[in-house]
């Protein structure tokens, strides 16, 4: 399953995997929410309570995770204000991997703090 990232006139798109996670997450699409940044992590609350599936501490770029501990859709385009200088991007606290970024990645950058993100499923 895809689905649409929208912020002003950008567009990203995303694939969902197979896994609970990423089911919970189309469960409550379409959604309107307002990007936080925390280095090159964007990420917002979502209303939905998900439990730990393989959860990880480091994730790809481009990745799409959602964060046990705040409760938040995230996506990862780099590092992060504790990823260390060799390794891949670490979150805050661990994250269940539900998604990858597949096409727009390099529009993220251009995402700012409270720019309102809407998220639909892809037809």
């Amino acid at each position: 399953m895809k689905i649409k990232i929208k912020s002003k006139d950008k567009e990203i798109i995303a694939e969902l995997y197979d896994n609970k996670t990423a089911k919970a997450i189309a469960s409550i699409l379409p959604l309107k929410a307002r990007a936080r940044r925390w280095g090159d992590e964007i990420y917002f609350p979502v209303p939905i309570e998900i439990e730990a599936e393989n959860p990880k501490a480091i994730v790809k770029k481009g990745e799409l995770g959602f964060w046990l501990e705040g409760k938040c859709f995230c996506i990862f385009f780099g590092k992060t204000p504790i990823s260390e200088s060799d390794e891949a991007i670490r979150p805050a606290s661990e994250v269940n991997v539900f998604g990858k970024i597949v096409s727009g990645m390099e529009l993220l950058r251009s995402v700012e703090e409270g720019d309102e993100i809407h998220i639909e499923i892809v037809q």
